[in-house]
């Protein structure tokens, strides 16, 4: 006897639901420690109570987010998993963009527009070029890999 339409459609609804808790628990497991590495560097600023010392901290955590990421990027083209928990998870909660924009806007009501010009231009150029660095340093990964198994493969 066939199954029917409705067993069918509650089937493929709970492998849909399984397949999305599976992704939300990727992704949740990569949000926890960097939202705690995010933490960790705004404790480290020092002495975090001007907009300028708390710039520094966002800036570094955007950096070095945007650097993660392209690496991410770079490597996990075959790989969604990786990208849900590296990229999304972990660099997700590690970057900031909302604390980026207040800091910008705090460095500009003290009346420091150069600076809050700096911020500006830091972040973009430097979140760019931390990006593009990943992207390069994934591809020297992935080249040193391929280079490992050639010479595994011709020693057999």
């Amino acid at each position: 006897m066939a199954p029917s339409s409705s067993s069918s459609s509650s089937s493929s609804s709970a492998s849909s639901l399984r397949r999305e808790v599976d992704d939300l628990t990727l992704v949740a497991l990569g949000a926890i420690p960097g939202a705690l590495l995010r933490w960790q560097l705004q404790l480290l600023s020092p002495a975090a109570t001007t907009a300028t010392d708390l710039a520094a901290a966002t800036l570094a955590a955007n950096l070095l987010g945007s650097l993660l990421l392209g690496v991410i990027l770079g490597l996990g083209q075959r790989r969604p998993r990786l990208m849900l928990c590296g990229g999304i998870g972990f660099c997700g909660s590690l970057t900031t963009f909302s604390s980026w924009m207040l800091q910008l806007v705090q460095v500009l009501q003290q009346g420091r527009t150069s600076a809050a010009l700096l911020l500006l231009v830091q972040s973009l150029l430097g979140g760019l070029l931390a990006v593009a660095a990943g992207l390069a340093l994934a591809g020297g990964l992935q080249r040193l890999r391929c280079q490992h198994f050639r010479r595994r493969a011709l020693r057999r």
